[in-house]
C-alpha cells in the first residue's frame, strides 16, 4: 500500500489558523493605539497581497523584500509570499547602508515592502539598487517620504483584489524564505530556507516538547521577524490559530508590559537584553503590571545568565525556555527547559536550572556532532570540547548564490560554535570559535565569565573579550553595566569571579560603562567591542 505523496508546502498550514479560529485577532501596538484584526482578515488580505503581486509579474522563486517591524501587515507578507510560490526576504532594519546595498542586490529582490518610518534608511539606497522595480509603503500614521520613482501605498496595492487566490502545487523545494546572516567576517551570506524545511521546522515547533505552543496561546512576538523569520513562530502560531501580539516599533520594556497585561499573553520570545529590560523594570515597580497569564518566555541569540532566568521563576513562575540555533538552521536546533525528560521529575530546583543553563536537547528529525581538527568525533562526557556541527531537514546545506565549501563538512553544518555534549545529551556551548580567548594556550569562554558576572546582583550586563598580549597572545577584559541607580565597584567583580575561575581565567581589567554595542540581532558585538579595545590603546597589567 503506498501513501499520498502530498508536498509539504506552506499554503497548505498557512491559512489553518484563520479557518479553524477566524475572529482571534493580530494585535500591533501602533503610534496612535492598538490596530487589531482578526485571523480571518489577515489572511484574506494576505490572499489579496498575492493578487496584487501576481499583477505585478511576480513569478514562482521571485524574490520580495520586507524592510519592517512586527506588525500585522509583516504577518500578511510572511503568509501570502511564499504561499504564492515567491519567496519572502526579511532585510535586516539594524545593518548599514553599504550591508543593505549588497543584500538587496544579491538577493535581486524586485519589489520591497517598508514601514513608513524607515524609510529614511532606505533613502541612501534609492540609485543603488536597480532590481527592485516597485516600493510598497506601509503607512502607520506618521508620515514618511521616499524619493524612489515607482512607489505605491500598500493599501492601494491591495485594494479591491480578490480575497482568495488558488495556490500552486509547486515543488516541496521551491525556496519561500531568505535571511542573511549578520555579525560574520567578510559579506552577508543569505540561507534560502525552502517549503519542505520550513514545513518541518514549523511542526516541530509546534511539539508540545519543543516550545509547547498551542492554538489557545497568546503569542507576543518580540523577536523581529527580519531575525531568522522571526525564529519561525509567525508560521507556527498562523497554523496553530494563536492570538498573535507585535510591538512594531516601540521595542522598549514598558510596551512589551503593557501589552502582555492587556492582551493576557501567555508566551514570549526575545533575546536576553530583552529579558533583562523587562526584569528592570519589574523590579522597579513591582505593582504595575499582572503578567499572571504569562506561562513561558523563549530566550535565544546568546546565553542567558542562570540567575535571571531563576528570577523569572520565583517571582512570577515564568518558565524561561533557552534556544540554540542559527539563520542556518531555520533557525530551531536545541531547547532546554526546566523538566525535558520523565526521569528529571524528581529533580531539585537547582537541579532543573543546571539543565536550563544548557543550550539543550536536539530537535527531532536532527543530529548534531562535536568532532576534533581531524573531523573524529568525540565523546559525549561533558569534558571533550569539539567543533559542532549538525544536520537535517531544515539545515542548511549551502549559501545562496555562495558556495563557502569550509562552512559544510560531509552533510554538516559547520557551525562555528565550540561545544561540548555530555551523558544525558545535552548541547553546552563554550563559545563561539572566534569569541573563545586563548591565553598562554589555554582557552577561556566568555560565555561563562559573562553569566558569572551578572550573577553578582545589580549588573544589568556584561561583555568579556579578548585583548591582544604581548606575553599570553590574549587577556580577558569585562565590560560591566549597572542597573539604573546602581554602582559596581570593578574590584567586587573580579572577587566574586575568583569564586569559580582561577587566577589566570580572571578579566585583566573591569570596565565600568554606560553602553555595550549590540550587532542587529541585538547579540553584544564583540567585534566592535575588541576595535574600540584596540584602538583607544588600553595597557593592561599582567596579573599572572
Amino acid at each position: 500500500m503506498t501513501m499520498q505523496q502530498t508536498p509539504l508546502l506552506m499554503s497548505r498550514i498557512l491559512g489553518r489558523g484563520a479557518s479553524l479560529d477566524p475572529e482571534v485577532e493580530v494585535v500591533t501596538q501602533q503610534v496612535d493605539g492598538i490596530h487589531r484584526q482578526t485571523l480571518q482578515k489577515t489572511w484574506h488580505r494576505a490572499n489579496q497581497l498575492a493578487h496584487a503581486l501576481n499583477e505585478k509579474g511576480i513569478k514562482i522563486g521571485d524574490r520580495i523584500g520586507s524592510f519592517m517591524w512586527n506588525n500585522y501587515r509583516h504577518l500578511e507578507l510572511y503568509q501570502g509570499v511564499p504561499s504564492m510560490g515567491a519567496v519572502l526576504h526579511t532585510l535586516n532594519i539594524r545593518l548599514s547602508p553599504n550591508d543593505l546595498e549588497y543584500i538587496i542586490n544579491h538577493a535581486g529582490d524586485r519589489i520591497i515592502f517598508v514601514d513608513e518610518d524607515l524609510l529614511p534608511l532606505l533613502e541612501p539606497l534609492v540609485d543603488k539598487i536597480p532590481s527592485v522595480e516597485l516600493l510598497v509603503i506601509c503607512r502607520h500614521g506618521e508620515g514618511g517620504e521616499s524619493s524612489f520613482p515607482n512607489q505605491i501605498d500598500y493599501e492601494d496595492f491591495i485594494n479591491e483584489k480578490p480575497s482568495v487566490f488558488n495556490w500552486p502545487d509547486i515543488d516541496e523545494n521551491s525556496p519561500m524564505g531568505l535571511c542573511y546572516t549578520s555579525g560574520t567576517t567578510g559579506k552577508p551570506k543569505g540561507v534560502m530556507y525552502t517549503n519542505r524545511s520550513t514545513y518541518l521546522h514549523t511542526l516541530t515547533e509546534s511539539l508540545t516538547d519543543s516550545m509547547g505552543l498551542t492554538a489557545v496561546d497568546s503569542l507576543l512576538g518580540i523577536v523581529p521577524m527580519f531575525h531568522a523569520m522571526g525564529w519561525g513562530l509567525p508560521f507556527a502560531a498562523s497554523m496553530l490559530g494563536c492570538k498573535q501580539v507585535m510591538p512594531h516599533r516601540f521595542m522598549a520594556p514598558n510596551t512589551f508590559l503593557d501589552l502582555m497585561v492587556s492582551e493576557k499573553v501567555t508566551v514570549s520570545a526575545g533575546v536576553p537584553t530583552i529579558w533583562q529590560g523587562v526584569k528592570a523594570l519589574l523590579e522597579a515597580e513591582p505593582q504595575k503590571y499582572d503578567i499572571s497569564h504569562l506561562a513561558r518566555m523563549t530566550c535565544g541569540g546568546s546565553a542567558p545568565p542562570v540567575s535571571m532566568m531563576r528570577w523569572y521563576w520565583d517571582k512570577f513562575k515564568v518558565e524561561m525556555i533557552q534556544g540554540w540555533g542559527m539563520t542556518e538552521t531555520n533557525p530551531l536546533g536545541t531547547l532546554s527547559r526546566k523538566i525535558s525528560k520523565r526521569t528529571q521529575l524528581g529533580l531539585s530546583e537547582d537541579k532543573q536550572f543546571e539543565n536550563i543553563a544548557k543550550a539543550g536537547l536536539i530537535m527531532p528529525g536532527l543530529e548534531m556532532e562535536i568532532f576534533d581538527e581531524n573531523w573524529n568525533a568525540l565523546p559525549h562526557d561533558g569534558e571533550a570540547v569539539g567543533e559542532l556541527c549538525i544536520r537535517g531537514p531544515w539545515i542548511a546545506s549551502e549559501y545562496f548564490n555562495d558556495p563557502q565549501p569550509e562552512k559544510f563538512h560531509d552533510g554538516w553544518l559547520v557551525t562555528g560554535d565550540v561545544a561540548k555534549i555530555d551523558d544525558q545529551q545535552y548541547l553546552i556551548i563554550a563559545d563561539r570559535s572566534k569569541d573563545l580567548i586563548k591565553s598562554g594556550g589555554e582557552w577561556i569562554s566568555s560565555v561563562d565569565l559573562e553569566n558569572h558576572i551578572v550573577g553578582l546582583g545589580n549588573i544589568a550586563q556584561a561583555a568579556v573579550v579578548a585583548q591582544p598580549h604581548p606575553k599570553w597572545d590574549e587577556r580577558p577584559v569585562a565590560l560591566v553595566i549597572p542597573a539604573e541607580g546602581a554602582e559596581v565597584d570593578p574590584q567586587k567583580v573580579l572577587d566574586h569571579c575568583a569564586e569559580i575561575f582561577a587566577k589566570w581565567q580572571l578579566p585583566d581589567e573591569v570596565i565600568i560603562t554606560d553602553t555595550i554595542p549590540l550587532t542587529s540581532t541585538g547579540k553584544i558585538d564583540k567585534k566592535v567591542i575588541r576595535s574600540k579595545l584596540e584602538s583607544e590603546n588600553y595597557v593592561l597589567p599582567d596579573l599572572r
